[in-house]
């Protein structure tokens, strides 16, 4: 299992690797029939890393790259060594035409955040609404489908008027570059009042932006994914809208489930494998596993996050954060 870095989402470490961990031995593996490597942000890691692996004898390498084509490199020379290839999360475009995928449906994560924007933007009673537009970084297939998803929800209202689109900047998965990227928005558009941001890393950039200019709580809307702790106290705390959950311990089974069956030299069963994914590189459908994913706000955050043990409610309801965890049932 190659994993891509620790810093763009704190997903890889604090839920990915030990849920995959879980699934491998829930599936009978031991030890030493698994592997999970993290790339910590460079593609020539995960390169040696793959090589590695190949060479030790892997008979599945699942792949969560850090780019497009540096993932489809490590596929080709994996299924140049008789090894099966799953993209986990990220679709590796370009990759093997007989590989397998397992991820979100991240159209519908998408179309979640700009539903729950919208919902938002009329729940907090914001006037005139003037959206920025920010996405995960282009070199991400996700964050592309992501886009298609937000902005199926928002260019009807951009094109009849109801939202002014207030720009949409180059694109990025990195907390440091989007908190540069929002002032310098913000200091051309002054008149900005509400934006797509497309994790809960991102947002708490932006929210940090917000909170040193003084802006009050339930009046600047921002979004988020992934259920990340400080994505779900700024929701508690009124600054973000809420979070995409995306089940990853369900995703992790799913990966586990599928490599179980590849390994063997045996064809998943289309109750595993339910729906196909375009790669528009190669123009083909890939066999995929769709994981379904949640949108999480104060009303459902007990019921989903909270009771799934993804947080712990004395590290969410910590400090300042008790009180809105009480009026929102948490407990």
């Amino acid at each position: 299992m190659l994993l891509p870095d620790t810093t763009t989402s704190t997903r890889y470490v604090q839920y990915d690797e030990p849920y995959l961990t879980q699934a491998f031995e829930a599936a009978g593996l031991s030890s030493d029939q698994f592997k999970i490597d993290n790339a910590d942000g460079s593609a020539a890691t995960m390169q040696t890393q793959a090589e590695a692996d190949i060479n030790a004898g892997a008979s599945v390498l699942l792949v969560d790259p850090l780019d497009a084509g540096s993932g489809a490199a490590i596929e080709a020379q994996a299924e140049a060594a008789g090894v099966a290839v799953i993209d986990y999360d990220r679709l590796v475009t370009g990759g093997p035409e007989d590989r397998y995928y397992v991820s979100f449906d991240n159209v519908k994560v998408g179309e979640l955040m700009g539903q729950g924007l919208t919902q938002c933007i009329d729940d907090w009673n914001v006037s005139d609404p003037n959206v920025l537009i920010m996405d995960g970084d282009p070199t991400d297939n996700n964050a592309t489908l992501f886009n298609q998803g937000y902005m199926s929800v928002l260019q009807p209202l951009f094109d009849d008027g109801t939202y002014t689109k207030a720009g949409e900047p180059a694109g990025t998965w990195d907390p440091d570059e989007a908190s540069t990227t929002f002032q310098q928005q913000l200091t051309a558009h002054p008149d900005m009042n509400a934006a797509i941001t497309p994790n809960d890393d991102n947002a708490n950039a932006v929210i940090s932006i917000l909170k040193g200019n003084g802006v009050d709580p339930k009046t600047f809307p921002t979004t988020g994914q992934d259920a990340s702790l400080p994505g779900l106290q700024n929701i508690l705390t009124g600054y973000q809208c809420g979070t995409v959950y995306k089940p990853i311990y369900l995703e992790a089974q799913a990966a586990a489930a599928l490599a179980i069956y590849l390994r063997a030299g045996v064809t998943p069963p289309d109750t595993l494998v339910n729906d196909t994914t375009t790669d528009t590189t190669l123009d083909a459908d890939i066999p995929s596993v769709y994981v379904t994913p949640i949108w999480v706000t104060t009303d459902n955050m007990a019921d989903t996050v909270v009771a799934d043990q993804t947080v712990t409610v004395d590290d969410l309801c910590s400090g300042d954060v008790a009180s809105a965890c009480d009026a929102a049932g948490i407990s």
